[in-house]
């Protein structure tokens, strides 16, 4: 009964084949629409677009300016040299350009910071897109465990079915005892209970996944029957070594310290003189209509350019205030990257040592499955031939359950371990 059971749940699979949604391209999915990922890549666009010479203060600025004014003015006197009633109307246009050709070497400070605060943006990027992913596995293969265990409870229940239709059978046919019956059926309920309360883990499941991936969480997913568990080929050493080289959050560390740096070189650059090239050009258009009937009309246009110098000698020591601090600064910025190291290769001790074990305790488990399935296969013998008790076969059935969920949440917990170690050695498989 048990060896039919289950080629009967093999034989389900292959109906859905091609429904599956594979770990690949859940991550596909996640990395198109999760909305942390989205606004990642935004920022990092930002970043791109704040590196140019512009930001950096290479490039001049030309402003302009127009202004149009039209005024009337009444006046009645006996002087022989008023004007009478007059209509002004005045045209004015201003070019004035702003360039600075030196300016302590901030503008080239700048470019660096920029340029350093881009590649931030892409460690932030990538540490964003790796949480992403490893939440998107997480979810993923936390629904294959939950469709595995539902597979084990309803393989249970179909069992326990079997048992209350061959103990109903024997009533029927004058069995002399109910109390095996009424076992059966409790045992059958619970089942059906344990059975209604792993779909309902199922369907929480899934949403997380949904969720993840930035869909709706009402979309039904079907995925892998199985966790798939790789080879860590890389021992303490060399993964210590990857993670303090390649982990996003250590670079992140290592952007910032970098650029605690060039801060340090931009409060120091207020020291040095300015020089700036200044040039305008104004053109005004002036017409003054009188009652008398006569007309003034003037036109002007002006140009001029020179060279612009100034130096703060004193501002009440803040420029210095400024140094002291930025140093004080870049100070805490490496204070903060050693620490960041000190816990990367605290969780790498961490996580190797887990996955050890979790991989021990996981043959383990796999053993008490084999061990628990055949201890149930010969009291389903014994139970059928009457040489055992209901409550044995039960006690049988239950370690089988067990063994079988322990197996599952062991393999699911190995995996996790496994997917922590790639993300600490920056070694995600990210497209």
């Amino acid at each position: 009964m048990i060896k039919s059971t289950i080629l009967l749940l093999l034989c389900i699979v292959p109906l859905f084949a091609q429904d599956v949604l594979t770990v690949e391209e859940a991550i596909k999915i996640g990395l198109k629409n999760n909305f942390d990922v989205l606004i990642a890549r935004n920022n990092v666009e930002i970043a791109e677009n704040n590196r140019g010479k512009g930001t950096a203060g290479f490039l001049p600025t030309l402003d302009a300016m127009g202004d149009a004014t039209i005024s009337e003015n009444n006046e009645e006197t006996n002087s022989p040299f008023s004007f009478g009633s007059t209509n002004t109307k005045s045209y004015m246009g201003n070019l004035s350009l702003n360039w600075a050709l030196f300016d302590g070497f901030k503008m080239f400070i700048n470019k660096r910071k920029f340029d350093q605060l881009t590649e931030l943006g892409y460690d932030q990027a990538r540490n964003q897109i790796e949480s992403s992913v490893v939440e998107i596995m997480r979810t993923y293969f936390n629904l294959v465990q939950q469709s595995q265990l539902l597979d084990v409870a309803k393989n249970n229940l179909e069992i326990s079915k079997s048992r209350l239709n061959k103990e109903e059978v024997r009533i029927s046919i004058g069995g002399l005892s109910s109390t095996d019956l009424l076992n059966a059926r409790v045992t059958y309920n619970n089942d059906r209970s344990t059975t209604l309360n792993q779909e309902l883990q199922l369907e929480i499941a899934m949403k997380d996944l949904n969720i993840a991936l930035g869909r709706g969480p009402e979309i039904k997913v079907f995925v892998q029957k199985e966790i798939t568990l790789k080879i860590l080929e890389l021992d303490y050493d060399e993964i210590l070594e990857l993670s303090l080289e390649k982990n996003s959050a250590l670079s992140i560390s290592r952007r910032s310290q970098e650029i605690a740096k060039e801060d340090i070189e931009l409060t120091k650059s207020v020291f040095y003189p300015r020089i700036a090239l200044k040039g305008g050009a104004t053109y005004s258009n002036r017409n003054i209509a009188r009652s008398a009937g006569s007309e003034i009309t003037s036109k002007s246009t002006n140009y001029e350019g020179g060279l612009q110098l100034s130096w703060n000698l004193f501002n009440g020591m803040q420029h210095s205030i400024d140094v002291q601090n930025a140093k004080i600064q870049e100070k805490n910025s490496r204070l903060i990257f050693e620490k960041s190291k000190n816990i990367i290769s605290g969780l790498v001790r961490e996580k190797y040592d887990t996955f050890q074990k979790r991989l021990l305790l996981m043959n383990l488990e796999k053993e008490n499955v084999e061990a628990a399935h055949q201890n149930l296969e010969r009291q389903q013998e014994r139970y059928d031939l009457g040489t055992t008790t209901s409550l044995d076969f039960r006690d049988a059935q239950i370690k089988l359950v067990r063994a079988q969920a322990n197996y599952i949440i062991s393999r699911y917990q190995t995996r996790i371990s496994r997917l922590e170690i790639d993300q600490l050695t920056g070694n995600l498989e990210i497209e």
